[in-house]
C-alpha cells in the first residue's frame, strides 16, 4: 500500500503543473517566426524524346500540332527545400536539388510561386544559391548562427518540404559532430531530426532561431528517416555562400598536397604525446607546396599560425585562405622541426584526381626464394613479374609486400602489393637490410617503427610493432 501511495505521489509530482505556471509552448513561436523564410524548391529539366515524328518549324501556323507528333519535351521534376538569407531574395539550397535544372521555382508558405535564377553552385559541398525573380523584393529572411558553438545534445529543428507535402517542422537534438561521409570537405552535424526526401537544402535551426546547418543527407536502408541525418555546418556553408553570391563560383585556396591521418601508433613513433597534424602523402609537382619545398612524409603541425588538429581540418583551413596569401607552414621532417613559407594558389574545382596506372595482364609467376618476413610482412625485391602481378606504380622503389601475416600488427595497415620504400626514414633495397633497420628501430622495448609505403603511387606512412 505504501508503494502505491508513493507511486501516486510521484505521478502527481510529474504530471501536475504548479499553480500559476504557464503551459509549455514547444517550438510554436519559432515555427511562426521562421517558416515564412523557408521555401519549397521545384526544379524541372526538359528532356527531348528520341525518335519522334518530324515536327513543324517554330513560327509555323501548324507548330501547335507538334505536341501530337511525339516530339514535345518531357519534364523531369525534383522537389527540395531552401531558405532565404537576404531580403532581396537570395535563397540557399542543395546543389543536387537543382542540378541540371532548366527551370527553378520557389513556393512560399502562403502559396505564392515565383521563378528563380541559379546564381552559383558548389558540387564539392552540395550547396547552391538562387535569386528570386519578381515579388516585392522585401522577403522574410533568416540569419546564420555559429555552428562551432553547437554542442551534442542541443535542441535543433528542421523546416522543409518532405515528400513534397509542403512546409513541415521536425525537432530533435544534435547527435554528433564532425561526421565524414565521403566528401572532400566533410564535417557534418549529425542529428536525430526526422529528415526525409524533400527536406534537402532546408535549414537546421538552433533555439535562437539561427541557421546552424543545411540539411543535406540521411543514412537510411529504407529511403525514409531512421533518425540519422546530416547537415552542413553553417560555419562551412556561410563562406561558400558568400563567394557564390558575389562571384557565382567558389574561390578556394590550394596547396597541392594529399594528406593522411596520424594514428596513435604513428604519433608515438614520431614522438608526439597525442595524434595531431597531417602527414603529407603526395606532393603535386605543379603545386605551391612543391615549390616551397614540402616533401612526402612531412608532418604538417600548423598552417598560417593555426594548429592543425587532424588531416580532415587541413583542407578546410587551406580552402578558406585568401588566394595569393603567403603563409607559414610548420612541419616535422624526420624528427626535425622546420617552417616553410607557401604562397596559396587557387584550386581548380574541376581538377581530376591523379589517374591510377593502367592495368596489365595478370602474371602468376611464383615468388623467388628471396622472400622474407619482417614484422609480419613477407617482402621481396621488385622484379618485372612482381611489378606486373601487383600492378606496381612505375615510380615504386623498394620491397614489395607479397603477404601479410594474420594477427600481426601489420594486418589492416599494410596490403599485399604495397611497396616498402623506407623503414625508419631509411631507404631499403634488400630484405636483410629491411630486417636490420626494423630491429634496430624497435630496440629491445619493441617500439613501433615507421614504414613508408608506396600504394599505387600514393604515399602511406604506417607505424608497425614487431
Amino acid at each position: 500500500m505504501r508503494a502505491l501511495v508513493a507511486l501516486a505521489s510521484l505521478a502527481a509530482l510529474v504530471f501536475t503543473a504548479p499553480l500559476g505556471a504557464q503551459p509549455r509552448e514547444g517550438f510554436s513561436d519559432l515555427a511562426e517566426e521562421l517558416s515564412p523564410a523557408v521555401v519549397n524548391i521545384s526544379a524541372a529539366q526538359r528532356m527531348r524524346q528520341q525518335g519522334g515524328l518530324p515536327t513543324f518549324p517554330p513560327g509555323s501556323p501548324l507548330e501547335r500540332f507538334n505536341d501530337l507528333l511525339g516530339d514535345s519535351p518531357r519534364v523531369a521534376s525534383s522537389l527540395g527545400s531552401g531558405f532565404i538569407i537576404d531580403s532581396s531574395g537570395l535563397v540557399v539550397t542543395n546543389n543536387h536539388v537543382i542540378d541540371e535544372a532548366d527551370e527553378v521555382e520557389v513556393v512560399f508558405t502562403d502559396g505564392r510561386t515565383l521563378p528563380a535564377d541559379i546564381v552559383g553552385v558548389d558540387p564539392a559541398t552540395d550547396l547552391a544559391v538562387l535569386r528570386i525573380r519578381g515579388g516585392s523584393g522585401n522577403f522574410p529572411a533568416v540569419r546564420f548562427g555559429d555552428s562551432d558553438a553547437s554542442r551534442v545534445g542541443d535542441w535543433v529543428i528542421a523546416i522543409g518540404n518532405p515528400f513534397g507535402l509542403g512546409s513541415s517542422l521536425t525537432a530533435g537534438v544534435i547527435s554528433a559532430r564532425g561526421r565524414e561521409i565521403g566528401g572532400r570537405y566533410d564535417d557534418y552535424l549529425q542529428t536525430d531530426v526526422a529528415i526525409n526526401r524533400g527536406n534537402s537544402g532546408g535549414p537546421l535551426f538552433n533555439m535562437d532561431g539561427e541557421v546552424v546547418g543545411v540539411n543535406t543527407a540521411i543514412f537510411s536502408p529504407t529511403g525514409a528517416s531512421v533518425g540519422i541525418s546530416f547537415s552542413i555546418p553553417s560555419n562551412i556553408a556561410a563562406p561558400i555562400i558568400r563567394q557564390l553570391s558575389e562571384f557565382g563560383e567558389t574561390r578556394r585556396g590550394w596547396l597541392g598536397v594529399n594528406v593522411q591521418a596520424v594514428t596513435l601508433d604513428v604519433a608515438e613513433a614520431l614522438g608526439l604525446s597525442a595524434p595531431r597534424g597531417a602527414i603529407v602523402s603526395r606532393v603535386d609537382p605543379d603545386g605551391p607546396a612543391y615549390a616551397a619545398g614540402l616533401e612526402r612524409g612531412d608532418l604538417i603541425l600548423a598552417f598560417n599560425g593555426q594548429p592543425v588538429p587532424d588531416d580532415r581540418r587541413l583542407p578546410r583551413m587551406v580552402a578558406d585562405t585568401e588566394i595569393g596569401a603567403r603563409v607559414e607552414v610548420d612541419i616535422l621532417r624526420r624528427g626535425d622541426p622546420m617552417t616553410l613559407e607557401v604562397e596559396v594558389a587557387r584550386l581548380a574545382e574541376d581538377e581530376a584526381a591523379p589517374a591510377r596506372p593502367a592495368g596489365v595482364e595478370e602474371d602468376a609467376a611464383p615468388l623467388g626464394p628471396s622472400a622474407r618476413t619482417v614484422f609480419g610482412l613477407t617482402l621481396a625485391p621488385i622484379t618485372d613479374a612482381l611489378r606486373r602481378m601487383h600492378r606496381l606504380h612505375p615510380d615504386a622503389r623498394g620491397l614489395v609486400v607479397t603477404a601479410v601475416e594474420a594477427g600481426s600488427d601489420a594486418a589492416g595497415k599494410v596490403r599485399v602489393g604495397d611497396v616498402v620504400e623506407e623503414i625508419a626514414w631509411t631507404q631499403v633495397s634488400s630484405v636483410d637490410e629491411a630486417r636490420q633497420l626494423a630491429r634496430a628501430a624497435a630496440g629491445e622495448a619493441g617500439a613501433p617503427v615507421l614504414f613508408s609505403l608506396n600504394r599505387q603511387g600514393q604515399y602511406i606512412l604506417q607505424s608497425i610493432r614487431p
